[in-house]
C-alpha cells in the first residue's frame, strides 16, 4: 500500500477507462499519489491484444508505467515509485505511482462481494479510505454508473477525469462568431481602412473585442455588416469586410445558405487558407450537407483537391468494422448513410439521381474509410470529412488530424447533444476539446450552426423534445 503522507496529499485511484481515454493520465495529478489497482492492469492486458481501436492506448499506458516501474522491487511498487521529473511540469512537485494488489484483498475488507471488475476497483478505494483517513481518497472514473455505485457504497470523493476539460459548461464553448448589439459602426471609435485587390480590410482598436481570435466572424443587429477577424495584435484587430448580403450570396454545388450561420460556414469551408473547419450544431442544421457541397465544389469544379475521404466514429467508438464479406467502403456505408442522403439531396433534381450520384462519386473520388484504419496514413491533397465526431476522444481526434498532410483540408462535424459514448459528456468530448484548442490557430475556423433547417417538424422536435 502507498506510504501515508500529509492530509494535504490526496490519493487518486484510477479506473481503466481513464488510462484508455488518456494513456499518460497517471502523470497528471501533480504532488498527489496515484494508485492503479491490479484489476485495472488485468483489463488493460485484455484490451491491448483486442481488435479495438483503444488497444493502442492500452499498450501506450502499459509501456509508460513499465518505464517508470521497471527497476522497482515488488515492495517499492506497492509503496509507490516517485514520478518526479515526469509529465508536463518537470519541475513541479510529483507524487508516487503504486500498484495495489486488490486480488488478494480479504472479503472482510470488501463492501461488494461480487467479482465484477468495477466492484473490485471500488473496493480498493473504500479500503484505502478506511486505512488512510484523514487523507482524501478519490476514485477517478469516466463511468457515470460506477461513480454512483461508489458514492452509494460510502466513498466520499468520486470524480471524472477533467485534466483535459477546457470549459466548465458547454454554454462557454466558442461559437466561432460574435454578434454586436445594434450597429457595428456605431461602436467604432477609430478605424483605418485599406483595399487589397477586391478586399477591404478595417483596422479597429482591440478594445472593441478583447477576446477576439483569428477567423472569428463578426455580425451586428443591422444585418448589413459582416466581417472576419484576419489578425490580432496587442492593440488592434484587422477585420476583413465580408458584407452581410455578399456573405449570404455564397453558394457551392447548387446549395445556397438558408441563414447567416450557414453562410459563415460556407465561407470558411470554401476558404483555401483554412485547413480545419469545425462545424457544431443540432441535428438538421446543415453540417453534413454544407461540408459535402463545399467539398464537391472544390474537388470537381475548382480542382483544388484530388479526392474526398469520408469517415466517422462508429457506435463502438471507432472500433472494428467487422469481418462480414465486403470492402471497407461497403462495410462503412451503413454508418455513413448521412453522406449518401446528402448526395441525394444535392442531385434530387437530376433525372437519373442514382446515375448522377455514381458519376459524381467516381468523379470526386469519394472514399469511405473507417476511423480505425486512419492511423499510420499520410493523406495528401484531399478533403477529409469527419462526421459524428462528438463521440471521439481528444486522443482519437488527434490521431485523425495528424494524418493530414500538405494540401489537405479536414472538416469536422458533430452534435454535442447526441453523444452515444458511455464515457464522454458535452464538456469532455474530443469535439469540445478541439474547438477550444484550435480557436487561436490561424489555419482553423469554428462555426456553431444555430437553427434547424431540415424541416419544420425537425425544428419543432429539436426545440421542444
Amino acid at each position: 500500500m502507498p506510504q501515508k503522507k500529509s492530509p494535504d496529499t490526496k490519493i487518486y485511484v484510477l479506473d481503466t477507462n481513464i488510462l484508455l481515454h488518456e494513456p499518460l493520465a497517471f502523470l497528471s495529478f501533480k504532488e498527489h499519489d496515484v494508485v492503479v489497482p491490479m484489476t485495472v492492469l488485468e483489463e488493460l492486458d485484455y484490451i491491448k491484444d483486442s481488435k479495438k481501436d483503444v488497444a493502442r492506448d492500452a499498450r501506450v499506458s502499459i509501456r509508460a508505467m513499465e518505464d517508470l516501474l521497471h527497476d522497482a522491487t515488488p515492495e517499492q511498487m506497492v509503496d509507490g515509485v516517485s514520478m518526479e521529473g515526469l509529465g508536463a511540469g518537470d519541475t513541479a512537485p510529483s507524487g508516487a505511482l503504486s500498484i495495489f494488489a486488490d486480488l488478494n484483498m480479504l472479503e472482510t475488507n470488501q463492501v461488494f462481494t461480487s467479482n465484477e471488475n468495477d466492484n473490485r476497483i471500488i473496493n480498493v478505494a473504500l479500503h484505502l479510505q478506511a486505512s488512510y483517513a484523514p487523507q482524501q481518497i478519490v476514485l477517478v472514473t469516466k463511468d457515470l454508473n460506477m461513480r454512483l455505485k461508489a458514492k452509494g457504497a460510502g466513498l466520499n470523493h468520486v470524480e471524472d477525469y477533467r485534466t483535459d476539460q477546457l470549459i466548465s459548461d458547454i454554454k462557454y464553448l466558442s461559437r466561432g462568431f460574435h454578434q454586436f448589439e445594434g450597429s457595428f459602426w456605431d461602436q467604432v471609435k477609430s478605424v483605418d481602412s485599406r483595399t487589397e485587390g477586391r478586399d477591404t480590410i478595417h483596422t479597429v482598436p482591440k478594445s472593441m473585442l478583447p477576446e477576439a481570435y483569428v477567423n472569428e466572424f463578426l455580425l451586428d443587429d443591422s444585418k448589413q455588416f459582416a466581417g472576419l477577424v484576419e489578425s490580432v495584435d496587442a492593440d488592434n484587430l484587422e477585420i476583413l469586410d465580408l458584407g452581410y448580403d455578399r456573405l449570404m450570396s455564397r453558394h457551392a454545388w447548387g446549395i445556397s445558405p438558408k441563414n447567416i450561420g450557414q453562410a459563415m460556414a460556407l465561407h470558411a469551408l470554401l476558404d483555401p487558407h483554412i485547413d480545419l473547419v469545425v462545424l457544431t450544431g443540432p441535428a438538421g442544421s446543415g453540417k453534413t450537407l454544407l461540408a459535402l457541397a463545399a467539398a464537391l465544389e472544390m474537388v470537381v469544379e475548382k480542382n483544388m483537391y484530388e479526392k474526398i475521404i469520408v469517415t466517422r466514429s462508429t457506435p463502438e467508438i471507432a472500433e472494428s468494422i467487422g469481418f462480414l464479406p465486403g470492402t471497407e467502403e461497403e462495410k462503412m456505408l451503413p454508418w455513413l448513410a448521412s453522406i449518401t442522403d446528402s448526395l441525394e439531396v444535392l442531385h434530387k433534381h437530376d433525372e437519373n439521381v442514382k446515375g448522377s450520384m455514381n458519376y459524381i462519386m467516381e468523379k470526386a473520388n469519394i472514399q469511405y474509410k473507417s476511423v480505425n484504419f486512419m492511423r499510420g496514413r499520410s493523406i495528401q491533397n484531399s478533403i477529409v470529412i469527419l462526421d459524428e465526431s462528438q463521440n471521439l476522444t481528444a486522443s482519437q481526434l488527434k490521431t485523425i488530424i495528424t494524418r493530414c498532410g500538405e494540401g489537405t483540408k479536414i472538416i469536422v462535424g458533430g452534435n454535442l447533444a447526441q453523444i452515444d459514448s458511455n464515457y464522454l459528456s458535452a464538456v469532455t468530448s474530443g469535439l469540445t476539446y478541439l474547438v477550444e484548442k484550435f480557436k487561436d490557430f490561424s489555419g482553423s475556423a469554428t462555426l456553431n450552426l444555430d437553427g434547424v433547417v431540415r424541416s419544420r417538424l425537425a425544428d419543432f422536435a429539436e426545440r421542444h423534445l
